[in-house]
């Protein structure tokens, strides 16, 4: 009986120690309608060839990757390189407005972390060119989220 109480105590202490902080439901939200509005930020930015703008919802390590099928027909993955995105957007000719139009929100998120999952549909001069999922990873910085990492698909087909 005597070996089940420091059994017990360190049980114990050990849960508190690697407990996650439990978030309520209004902090949870909170978070959320944060992470949205970082990536709501970024599509301004992006929609006004803002770079300026974009880079305020960037964190500078960002990584962004696109899903893709080779020649070979299998999917790959091309890694874009941050300023090479940037300049690509800052560059784009005036007479070309770029709309990505975000179908939905699917967000997971905690204090420090989230993920968001958003269809869309990409429209050039407002012809629909094509569709596809972004996948988002944010960090909070402790004052704003910052975009980690996007990994986007793009499709011709099965858009709707």
């Amino acid at each position: 009986m005597m070996y089940k109480v420091p059994f017990y105590i360190a049980l114990f202490f050990s849960l508190a120690v690697f407990s996650q902080e439990t978030l309520s439901k209004k902090e949870l939200s909170n978070h959320k309608e944060e992470v949205k509005q970082s990536i709501l930020n970024f599509f301004e930015g992006f929609h006004k060839a803002d770079t300026a703008k974009m880079k305020n919802s960037m964190d500078q390590n960002i990584t962004i990757l696109t899903v893709t099928k080779n020649k070979e027909g299998r999917f790959e993955t091309i890694k874009m390189e941050p300023q090479n995105f940037l300049k690509a957007i800052k560059s784009r000719p005036e007479d070309q407005k770029w709309k990505e139009k975000l179908l939905s929100f699917k967000i997971e998120a905690n204090k420090d972390i989230a993920n968001v999952w958003t269809p869309y549909e990409f429209y050039l001069n407002d012809t629909f060119s094509h569709c596809g999922v972004n996948v988002f990873q944010l960090f909070n910085d402790g004052t704003t989220w910052k975009i980690i990492a996007i990994a986007d698909t793009r499709n011709k087909e099965e858009c709707k």
